[in-house]
């Protein structure tokens, strides 16, 4: 056990892990040493940053919230905390059935958790634009790129989601913190950015007379001296801001990537799952976007086995997925969330087995998509940044590709000695199903 280490524990998405990576600069700032994610946590205290979102992610925290209580009970632990997503949403029921813990905190009120460690005072009501105001973070992430949280929560509520619940109405980050922090981090050396929100197009609504301002935010982001690379996650369908493709396509440094969920596509589904936008509007959206913004790769997630799926719906999805085409997709099968409309109105009636197999069959299509998408890079030269060196192979990704979800271009290490974090003109070599292979190139 190590005095005045604190090990950090991240679990679900990238919008929790810059929650973490700001606690983390504030222990920190008071002296302590923290680790993130570690294979063996050492410290005296630890801190797990909860998931709430679905019952798997919601599963994985309590089983390690389990294990870090097990470590305290054996004296290899003196404090565990617990925040996030699912103590937002469960904080009395935690606290009544894992007592072991110190004290359970939600999404906003981090602070308070400094303060109860004799860290730092702080307010408990603190408002989400003041506890994200530009303040350093430790990033765990390769130096090179960083995720950038431009608002929290969400106003869509959407039949199937439980965000809503857990972080309550949308709030914008002002775009002055956002830019700021930006520049903080470029003059750092961080040359990549990733922008998450939970619905990025409705930036901006809140604080800025309703109307969305991402478009402005994203180009004036362009303009910041180091900023290479900017990629664009989690936007919205309905009231899509057609503003944003002509800075996707006027600024170099933004990616030609989207990453829009879709969910469904046959008019039934969608009107179930409230999602307030028809097939026909979502294919003239997607062929809109590729008009304007030429060479895009559009990333989206879709649902089978909500409720009242049937055959037909199933059928119309994989019809429009082979006719999309879409360069990267994910796929989950429904998972019912108490407190939903979807929970409280609709019988959850497609059985497990089936939704397994709906999410196979999709899967299998998207298999092929990605691999004809993939082998035609092949002979083409294109501009890759390393993320890493592991094993025989450097491996990087192109401007159509995120962190962790994305096909990779693996460079063999043999060739040349390359630097992490660095660009160079790679020509593809060949291909697989998700990854290309590649050789530098001057």
């Amino acid at each position: 056990m190590k005095k005045n280490q604190i090990d950090i524990i991240t679990m679900g998405c990238s919008k929790n892990l810059v929650d973490s990576e700001t606690l983390m600069r504030k222990f920190e700032e008071q002296g302590y040493h923290c680790v993130h994610d570690s294979k063996n946590p050492q410290g005296e205290i630890a801190v797990i940053n909860t998931c709430g979102f679905i019952e798997t992610a919601k599963e994985e925290s309590i089983n390690t919230i389990l294990e870090f209580v097990e470590a305290k009970n054996e004296g290899r632990l003196k404090k565990l905390f617990v925040m996030g997503c699912l103590s937002q949403r469960y904080k009395d029921e935690l606290e009544n059935e894992i007592p072991e813990v110190d004290k359970f905190y939600g999404k906003f009120n981090y602070k308070q958790l400094l303060s109860d460690l004799g860290a730092a005072d702080s307010k408990d009501t603190a408002s989400f634009s003041e506890q994200r105001s530009s303040l350093s973070r430790h990033l765990t992430t390769p130096h090179h790129y960083a995720y950038i949280k431009i608002a929290e929560g969400c106003d869509r509520h959407c039949a199937y989601c439980a965000i809503p619940l857990i972080t309550g109405k949308h709030q914008s980050r002002p775009m002055e913190d956002i830019l700021d922090e930006v520049k903080q981090l470029a003059s750092e050396g961080v040359k990549e950015f990733q922008i998450i929100e939970q619905e990025l197009t409705y930036y901006g609504i809140d604080l800025y007379g309703g109307k969305t301002r991402i478009a402005e935010l994203i180009s004036k982001m362009a303009d910041i001296p180091g900023v290479k690379w900017i990629r664009l996650h989690y936007a919205y369908p309905n009231q899509f801001p057609m503003e944003l493709l002509d800075v996707m396509r006027e600024k170099q440094n933004v990616c030609n990537y989207l990453d829009i969920a879709l969910q469904h596509i046959s008019d039934h589904m969608l009107d179930r799952m409230h999602r307030h936008v028809s097939k026909q509007e979502t294919m003239e959206l997607i062929n809109a976007i590729r008009e304007r913004v030429p060479g895009i790769h559009l990333r989206t997630t879709l649902m089978v086995g909500f409720p009242g799926e049937t055959d037909e719906d199933f059928e119309e999805l994989k019809e429009f997925i082979k006719w999309a085409k879409f360069e990267r997709m994910g796929a989950f099968a429904y998972s019912e969330e108490e407190g939903t409309y979807s929970a409280e109105h609709y019988e959850d009636d497609v059985p497990e087995a089936v939704k397994q197999a709906r999410l196979d069959e999709l899967m299998a299509i998207q298999e092929e998509i990605s691999t004809d998408i993939e082998a035609q890079k092949v002979g083409k030269t294109m501009k890759v940044i390393i993320d890493r060196k592991e094993g025989e192979y450097y491996v990087g990704r192109t401007e159509f590709c995120s962190p962790e979800v994305d096909p990779e271009v693996l460079i063999p290490v043999k060739e040349k000695q390359l630097r992490v974090g660095s660009f160079y003109n790679v020509k593809m070599k060949n291909s697989d199903e998700f990854d290309l292979f590649g050789s530098v190139v001057k």
